[in-house]
C-alpha cells in the first residue's frame, strides 16, 4: 500500500465536513510567507482537522519529495517517458552557472539566448531594427499553441501596465481562419515582426498559421528578400526553421529539457519581452527564481507549495472532489486560470503510474475558474449550494494599478466576503429570521428559509501581495508549477509527458486524410457521418 493510500484510508473514516483550521486555532489566522517575495497564503478557511493537516507533512515525507526535489534540482531525468530532464528552473536565474546531469556548464548558452533577446528588444526599442519600408516595428505576431502560446499571453496580459507604448502583441495560437483574420486586420506588413513559437517546428496549428502569415505578408508590400527583416523562429530544431526561410541570426533556440507548459521563461517568451522590455522579463524571472528558493529550501510546514499541493492532495482524495477553482479579483489576470488549467491538467491529468501500473486513486482535478466579482454572478452559486465540495483560491492584489474611486475597496470587499460566506453559511435558522426581518409572515418563511440556506464549510485559500508587478506575477507562476510537481510525486505519476495530447494529434491526420480523399471507411460509423456532413456542406453556396 502506498503512503497516499494509507493516508486516505486512515483519513476517510475520520474526515469531519465541519471541522476547519480556523475554529481549531481559536479563530486565528494561519498565513505563510515565502522570502524575498511579495506572496502571502492564507490557508486557515480549509476543511480539515490539524492533525489530518500534519499527518499530510508526514504524508509527503513517507513519499521521498525531499529526495525527488533534489533529483529535479539536479537536472535528472524526471521525466522518464521521454528520457528528459525538467530544467526550467535554471532559466530563471540569471547569476549563477549550472550543469546538466552530464555536467556539461549549460549556463553560456542560456545567456546567450538571453542576451540576444535583450539585444532584440534595444534594437526595436531605439527604432535600429525597421521593417522593408523603412518604418519602425509597432505590432507584433506571436504564433504558437498550447505552451507556445498560454503562458506568454496570459504573463502580457497580466502585465499590460507594464507595456511599451510603441509595441502591441498579438497572440495567433488556433487553426481557425477568424483567429487569423481578426488578428491580421489592422495590421500594417511593413511594421509587424512574425515570431513563430515551436519546440519541434512540426506543429501543425502553428505552422499552417505562419505559412498563413507569411502569404499574407507577401500579398501586403512584403517581398522574399524582406522576411529577415519581419520573420523570427523559437524552436529547437534549428534545421526545419531554417528550412522554412527563416534566417538563422532570426533563430532563438530552446532545449529539450524545457517543456511547452513550463516554456515561458525560455526564449518563448519573447513576445513577451519585446513587449514588456527586457529589464521587466527579467523581473519575472526574478520573482519565479525567489519562489523556486523557497520552495527548495523551506521546510515543508512553511512551504507555500508544498501547503497548496498537499491541501489539494486531501481534498482530491479524501473528500473526492472533481475540480479545483481559481479565482483571481484582478482584471490582469483574467487569462490565469486557462494557463493553470494546460499546467496542471496536462501534468496531472494521468492515470498510469510511474511503474506502468492503473492509477486505483484519483489524480489531478479539473480546474478552472474566472475572474472576480464577475463570477459572483454566474457560477459562485454553484460554490455555494450546490451538491458539490470544490475548493477554490482567491488571488488578490492588495493594490490596484488604477485606482478609480472605491472600485478597488469594493474588489477587496467582495473577495473576502465571498471566502468568509463559503466557510460561515447560513444555517436555515438565521435564514428564517432574516427572512422575517425582510417582512415575510412566519408561514412564508419557514417555506422560503431552506432555499435561503447555504451549507457554508466550504474550503478556500487566499493568495494576496502588494501589487500585480512582473517579480510578484513571476513568483505566483512559480508557486503553482511546484504545487503541480508536489501533487504528481505524491501521486506518483509522470507529470511532464502529454501522451493523451499526441494521439489527438495523430488521429486528427487520419480524419483530414479523409476528408481530403472523401474516403471515410477507414473511420468509426459516427466519425464517418460527420465527415460527410462537412464535405457536403463545403459544396453547397
Amino acid at each position: 500500500m502506498s503512503p497516499l493510500e494509507k493516508y486516505v484510508s486512515i483519513y476517510k473514516k475520520k474526515s469531519l465536513l465541519k471541522t476547519n483550521l480556523l475554529k481549531e486555532n481559536d479563530n486565528k489566522t494561519i498565513v505563510l510567507h515565502a522570502e524575498d517575495t511579495d506572496v502571502f497564503l492564507d490557508v486557515s478557511k480549509n476543511i480539515l482537522s490539524f492533525s489530518a493537516y500534519d499527518a499530510l507533512f508526514s504524508l509527503a515525507e513517507e513519499s521521498d519529495l525531499k529526495e525527488k526535489i533534489q533529483d529535479l534540482i539536479d537536472g535528472k531525468k524526471v521525466n522518464r517517458t521521454e528520457h528528459r530532464a525538467a530544467n526550467h528552473m535554471v532559466l530563471r536565474c540569471l547569476k549563477h552557472s549550472h550543469t546538466d546531469e552530464s555536467g556539461r556548464d549549460i549556463s553560456k548558452d542560456i545567456f546567450s539566448v538571453f542576451k540576444k533577446m535583450e539585444s532584440l528588444c534595444w534594437k526595436i526599442d531605439t527604432h535600429l531594427w525597421r521593417g522593408f519600408s523603412n518604418k519602425p516595428i509597432k505590432n507584433i505576431v506571436s504564433i504558437g499553441i498550447g505552451g507556445s502560446h498560454l503562458g506568454p499571453n496570459m504573463a502580457a496580459k497580466a502585465l499590460k501596465p507594464y507595456w511599451k507604448n510603441n509595441i502591441k502583441c498579438h497572440y495567433l495560437s488556433n487553426i481557425d481562419g477568424s483567429n487569423f483574420t481578426e488578428t491580421l486586420r489592422d495590421l500594417d506588413s511593413d511594421t509587424t515582426l512574425f515570431i513563430v513559437l515551436s519546440k519541434s517546428f512540426t506543429t501543425e496549428e502553428t505552422l499552417k498559421n505562419a505559412n498563413a502569415c507569411k502569404s499574407w505578408f507577401l500579398q501586403n508590400g512584403g517581398q522574399l528578400k524582406d522576411l529577415k527583416r519581419h520573420f523570427f523562429a523559437v524552436t529547437s530544431c534549428i534545421e526545419k526553421a531554417i528550412n522554412y526561410g527563416i534566417d538563422p541570426d532570426n533563430i532563438f533556440p530552446v532545449w529539450d529539457w524545457v517543456g511547452g507548459r513550463y516554456s515561458l521563461w525560455s526564449a518563448m517568451g519573447l513576445p513577451l519581452c519585446l513587449t514588456v522590455g527586457f529589464e521587466n522579463f527579467k523581473a519575472l524571472l526574478d520573482g519565479a527564481w525567489c519562489m523556486d528558493q523557497h520552495f527548495i529550501h523551506t521546510e515543508f510546514k512553511n512551504n507555500l507549495p508544498v501547503n497548496l499541493a498537499l491541501l489539494g492532495i486531501y481534498y482530491r482524495n479524501v473528500l473526492n472532489a472533481q475540480a479545483y477553482v481559481v479565482l483571481p479579483y484582478d482584471h490582469y489576470l483574467q487569462t490565469f486560470p486557462a494557463h493553470l488549467q494546460q499546467l496542471d491538467m496536462e501534468s496531472n491529468g494521468k492515470s498510469v503510474t510511474l511503474e506502468g501500473g492503473l492509477l486505483n486513486y484519483n489524480s489531478g482535478p479539473i480546474i478552472w475558474g474566472g475572474v472576480g466579482s464577475n463570477g459572483q454572478h454566474a457560477y459562485h452559486q454553484w460554490l455555494h449550494q450546490g451538491t458539490s465540495v470544490c475548493p477554490c483560491d482567491f488571488i488578490l492584489p492588495l493594490k490596484s494599478h488604477n485606482p478609480v474611486e472605491t472600485f478597488h475597496s469594493i474588489l477587496v470587499a467582495n473577495c473576502l466576503s465571498q471566502s468568509e460566506a463559503l466557510l460561515e453559511g447560513r444555517s436555515e435558522e438565521a435564514a428564517f429570521n432574516l427572512l422575517l426581518e425582510k417582512g415575510h409572515s412566519r408561514e412564508d418563511a419557514k417555506i422560503l428559509a431552506p432555499h435561503h440556506c447555504i451549507p457554508g464549510n466550504r474550503p478556500s485559500n487566499t493568495i494576496y501581495f502588494e501589487k500585480l508587478t512582473p517579480k510578484a506575477l513571476g513568483s505566483l507562476i512559480a508557486l503553482y508549477e511546484h504545487k503541480v510537481f508536489v501533487q504528481g510525486i505524491i501521486w506518483n505519476i509522470n507529470s511532464f509527458d502529454q501522451w493523451g495530447v499526441e494521439l489527438g494529434k495523430h488521429l486528427s491526420k487520419t480524419v483530414l486524410d479523409a476528408i481530403e480523399r472523401k474516403d471515410v471507411s477507414s473511420l468509426d460509423g459516427s466519425t464517418a457521418y460527420l465527415v460527410k456532413q462537412f464535405i457536403e456542406a463545403q459544396s453547397r453556396a
